[in-house]
């Protein structure tokens, strides 16, 4: 009897990759998550750890003795392991450049073995400090100088996606590449400095909403469920391999009227304060102005565009 296929999720056990992994169960799939639980957490699949498709294994990608054949036998790979959050990101700089290379070039072997399609989730921080006011997936990259750690995980993943591409071209490895914006919804955490659901959390129990540099630098929030669909849709799409997507809303708002925004929508008698980024991070934090993504292509390919309100997902984030 023919051995049936499974999807292999790195990182399932994270925010995001929890939410992938009941969609696929969902979907009828068999899912295996890889995940060492450094920033995810077992709570986060526990509406489907007692399914019979579903199987855990708690390990680094590098360490996980069974990788080889986990890849040959899937149908599929989603990479969603990483390092998360700026917080964590400027305090263990080695830490986030060591793992993403050494993890995403293992995986890649293994994945070039049997030539197993692979989606990688990078993120919008490769496109670094340029001043677009909107950012297309062929944009040149501007990165801040390296004496400034904060560019240490643009620069991880920048090099994770030059790795995957190189072997998309080489090795004939099926490869997509998903640039994420910002993607917020039930679960997160804020414990990594996370932005909205540190303001929910400061909200709900009417605690100073606290804001980091002038307040007016701004972003674009896309709704977990809404990413989901996207990564689903690019697996299914054979005209994706080798090509790079952005991912997220395009409802942009700055960083103050969106705190202002989470008070009022959850009726919250918090107040706002503004907390410089040296204090915050470290002296010479260097920030972006905008991060607003194009999502043209996105809809191109796989006829979605991810379009939930900021005001619903502050509602269904708070819930």
């Amino acid at each position: 009897m023919k051995k049936e296929k499974h999807v292999l999720v790195t990182g399932g056990a994270g925010f995001i990759g929890a939410h992938l992994v009941e969609r696929l169960l969902t979907d009828g799939k068999s899912v295996v998550v890889i995940d060492d639980l450094s920033t995810g957490s077992r709570d986060n699949l526990r509406a489907v750890a007692m399914q019979k498709n579903f199987r855990f294994i708690q390990s680094k990608i590098s360490n996980c003795a069974e990788l080889p054949q986990l890849a040959a036998d899937a149908e599929f790979i989603f990479h969603l392991a990483a390092t998360v959050g700026v917080e964590l990101v400027v305090k263990s700089a080695l830490h986030v450049l060591e793992a993403s290379f050494n993890e995403m070039q293992i995986l890649l072997r293994a994945a070039a073995k049997n030539s197993t399609p692979l989606l990688l989730t990078s993120t919008s921080e490769v496109y670094g400090k340029s001043a677009k006011a909107e950012f297309s997936e062929d944009d040149d990259l501007l990165i801040g100088p390296p004496g400034h750690s904060r560019w240490s995980y643009a620069c991880s993943k920048l090099t994770d996606e030059f790795l995957a591409l190189a072997y998309a071209r080489e090795k004939n490895l099926p490869v997509t590449i998903a640039r994420l914006f910002n993607t917020v919804g039930p679960r997160q955490t804020g414990r990594y400095g996370m932005v909205l659901p540190r303001f929910i959390a400061a909200a709900k129990t009417n605690e100073p909403l606290k804001v980091f540099g002038d307040g007016k630098q701004s972003r674009c929030f896309g709704f977990v469920h809404d990413v989901v669909e996207a990564l689903v849709r690019l697996q299914k799409c054979d005209a994706a391999r080798g090509e790079i997507f952005n991912i997220g809303g395009t409802e942009e708002v700055s960083i103050f009227e969106l705190a202002k925004l989470v008070v009022e929508t959850l009726g919250s008698k918090s107040k706002i304060e503004l907390i410089p980024y040296d204090q915050a991070y470290a002296p010479g934090f260097d920030d972006m102005r905008r991060r607003k993504p194009l999502v043209e292509k996105l809809e191109r390919f796989v006829k979605f565009k991810p379009q939930t309100s900021l005001r619903e997902i502050i509602q269904r984030a708070a819930n």
